[in-house]
């Protein structure tokens, strides 16, 4: 069997993000703590640190239950719809305290790989529009109701801080029209269109230099103070360890892993390769496990290779030795993880 193209770097998503969608169950009573693990391989009583990252495919694999659970396709429009400042996360503090909406859009434009590393935004500016654009890195990294949730929440929080009258003047939606369309030309205001193979929001120019209310500077400057750091730290790990996890992910299914190899591939000794990644708070021992947790988990989840095989792919030298490892990461065996996510999908 051919191995699929891999995209080593694990894209993450803020656990601000997660943990707003389990509240949003929880609050239905339908929080099904158990089969959140076992679809996504995350505890909940785990992911209470503010600067907690939580793998994209894992948070996507959670929408997918949470259509499940509640029953409802458009699950993401309405989780987006509720306004609740306590989780919001860093990012949307910094938006709701700028002086302006325009400042507001430039620092969630420049912030947004905090709230989600596997989708890229940017803006756009005519003289009559102000044109936001998602793009996913990669197709696989397209979630539908995530992007409902995306667009929704952009739409009613901008609402509900800055100013009521806002609407989109035009919408383009990269999926196809789902069931529920009728709602988002209630919701959004103007024209809208699906199928588009990518997600575009805009809005009269305007909107741009309107006065946010009620801001406070303080909260303003100490959030942008500790977004900053977050920052700093994602960047440096999006560089030289990122740089050895797909070197580890490539070597992965042709050798067994080996720390002087890598460091020669880097130009470097195994020593200095080392206290590289101690610097960034990193051990090579976690950065191995690390590529084959994520790997495991979007495997087992994805259907598509025995159990065998992938326990050839990830090095163990047996299925058992894949098994206890597994288990050992998600507190189920990859059968019952498989079983578990099996009907999942995240459309």
């Amino acid at each position: 069997m051919q191995a699929q193209s891999e995209h080593t770097e694990a894209p993450q998503v803020a656990a601000s993000s997660t943990l707003a969608l389990m509240h949003y169950l929880d609050t239905r009573g339908l929080l099904d703590t158990a089969r959140v693990t076992a679809v996504t391989g995350l505890a909940p009583d785990t992911l209470s640190d503010p600067d907690l990252r939580v793998p994209a495919h894992a948070h996507y694999r959670l929408w997918a239950l949470a259509e499940e659970l509640t029953g409802d396709p458009g699950v993401g429009l309405h989780a987006g719809q509720v306004i609740d400042p306590e989780r919001m996360g860093l990012v949307g503090h910094v938006f709701f305290n700028c002086d302006t909406l325009g400042e507001a859009v430039v620092q969630y434009v420049r912030l947004h790989r905090l709230i989600n590393e596997s989708v890229t935004l940017s803006f756009e500016q005519t003289p009559d529009q102000a044109i936001l654009t998602w793009q996913p890195d990669h197709p696989d990294h397209y979630c539908r109701q995530d992007m409902d949730r995306t667009l929704a929440a952009a739409l009613c929080r901008t609402r509900h801080f800055i100013h009521r009258g806002i609407r989109a003047d035009w919408l383009e939606v990269a999926h196809p029209e789902p069931p529920y369309a009728a709602e988002y030309f209630k919701l959004f205001g103007g024209a809208v269109s699906f199928g588009s193979g990518i997600t575009r929001l805009a809005f009269d120019s305007k909107h741009l230099g309107h006065p946010i209310p009620h801001r406070n500077p303080y909260v303003y400057s100490a959030v942008l103070k500790q977004v900053n750091a977050v920052l700093a730290r994602l960047q440096s790990r999006r560089t030289f360890s990122r740089k050895v996890r797909r070197l580890i992910s490539r070597q992965m299914a042709t050798d067994r892993i080996d720390a002087d190899t890598l460091a020669g591939q880097c130009h470097m000794s195994r020593q200095t390769l080392y206290r590289k990644l101690r610097k960034e708070g990193l051990s090579f021992h976690d950065l191995v496990e690390q590529v084959r947790k994520d790997k495991a988990l979007r495997y087992v989840a994805e259907d598509r290779y025995a159990l065998g095989e992938i326990a050839f792919l990830l090095g163990f030298s047996e299925l058992s030795a894949f098994s206890r490892a597994f288990k050992r990461w998600t507190g189920v065996a990859p059968v019952q993880f498989r079983a578990s996510h099996r009907g999942v999908n995240h459309g």
